[in-house]
């Protein structure tokens, strides 16, 4: 391990209090967009100092705007650090080795071949610094036929079965609304990052590389297909918003115009349901009386429980099957969750400031950890906004000068206030 000297991520911290249980911990950040910066959230959320590296444009992440605001990247750079380096120019490389050598963990998402390209090969890295962890991140794997191949969270949402069993049988199938590939590799990835780091740091291992593909992850939280189809010939068809293994399972409309979502995951749940509804001879009629044979009479099942609901408002509606113990609810949009009682108190969802916005909405951290809890303790950067804490002590203040005036070193813009009328 280097000598170069550590620096410590609470120098940017207005909470230094909160140190958070992975307090010590240097992530150097070369992702760019979802999945590795869901990854490193997880670990700067719970104090990790993230220290992302960014080119002269900046993270791609910073690109998805709502409007004329950044608010993927206001969201998911939380709590990280930005350096700004021109990758092109050859001593950005030469800096980047100095501080692998004071990491524990570097995460990059370029394609296959990028990274060793760069002169920065996992072997020359784990020569720096033999205890590190190396998280790649790619659509296909580091190996195989695909690896080289373009690797968007869409593709792999796509081709691992997902949208296949996705929407209503008598349409086209349906990708997510959201980066679902992506949020799920990168839950992975923090996961197993802190396997590797057991290993080296608690076990006596060494560093290793850690081999993440977005395909792999989305393929494994999809249930047991493979073995489903081997078993039945089968695979599975879209049903929309109802079950294949229990009913009744749908989305219901109310008498105000909203939707509840109704599990009967049980059949406790199910024998519930229809006594309270007045339909309580469901209960022995061999249609009705298992799941398998509700799946088999579906349409009435559906028919009968969605005349009941639709017969009061969404508020009602609650009132009644709460009353009543029976697992349904609202399907919100932004808008309800943002006034939702459950939301509010348990700060689900909380503001946090920020330099050009003011404030932010956001999801709070997550889990929650009882003694050790994560901390929000500086918004997210601007490119290239901590290179002068984090490099003068590294390289000096004269070669970092240097350095600037030859655009190796990035400098940060100027923050650019936009924030909301009356968010101040």
């Amino acid at each position: 391990m280097s000598s170069v000297p550590r620096l410590t991520f609470l120098a940017f911290d207005p909470h230094p209090a909160v140190a958070g249980p992975l307090h010590g911990l240097r992530v150097i950040d070369m992702s760019r967009l979802v999945a590795g910066n869901m990854m490193t959230l997880q670990l700067a959320d719970f104090g990790a100092e993230v220290i992302k590296i960014e080119p002269p444009a900046g993270d791609t992440l910073r690109n998805f705007r709502a409007e004329d605001f950044d608010t993927w990247w206001k969201t998911y750079a939380r709590n990280k650090a930005s350096i700004g380096l021109d990758l092109r120019k050859p001593p950005s490389i030469e800096i980047l080795k100095t501080l692998v050598a004071t990491a524990d963990v570097l995460v990059e998402s370029f394609r296959p071949g990028v990274l060793e390209a760069m002169g920065l090969a996992p072997a020359v890295l784990l020569e720096i610094n033999p205890k590190l962890v190396i998280t790649r991140l790619s659509g296909w794997g580091q190996t195989g036929p695909y690896r080289n191949r373009p690797g968007f969270g869409t593709l792999v949402e796509g081709y691992s079965g997902f949208a296949a069993m996705n929407g209503f049988a008598d349409r086209e199938p349906v990708l997510p609304p959201m980066f679902l590939g992506d949020m799920t590799a990168g839950l992975y990835g923090a996961s197993a990052t802190m396997m590797a780091l057991w290993q080296a740091r608690v076990n006596g291992g060494a560093g290793q590389v850690i081999d993440l593909s977005l395909f792999e992850p989305m393929l494994s939280i999809l249930g047991p297909q493979a073995a489903n189809y081997k078993f039945t010939g089968q695979v599975k068809a879209r049903t929309g918003s109802r079950s294949s293994t229990t009913a009744p399972r749908n989305a219901y409309r109310t008498s105000d115009g909203q939707w509840m979502a109704l599990s009967t995951s049980t059949q406790t749940m199910a024998a519930r349901l229809f006594q309270v509804i007045g339909r309580e001879d469901m209960n022995s009629d061999p249609r009705f009386r298992t799941a398998r044979s509700r799946l088999m009479h579906v349409e009435e099942v559906d028919r009968i429980v969605g005349d009941y609901i639709a017969q009061k408002t969404l508020v009602d509606n609650l009132a009644f099957f709460e009353a009543a113990e029976v697992t349904i609810g609202p399907i919100y949009d932004a808008s309800q969750l943002a006034s939702d009682r459950y939301v509010i108190e348990r700060e689900a969802i909380v503001d946090v400031q920020d330099d050009e916005l003011g404030t932010v909405p956001m999801h709070n951290i997550t889990p929650r950890m009882g003694s050790t809890p994560g901390a929000f303790r500086m918004p997210a950067p601007a490119i290239g906004q901590h290179n002068h804490a984090l490099l003068v002590p590294l390289l000096g203040e004269a070669e970092y000068d240097r350095l600037c005036a030859e655009g190796v070193i990035v400098q940060p813009a100027p923050i650019r206030r936009n924030r909301p009328d009356g968010d101040i």
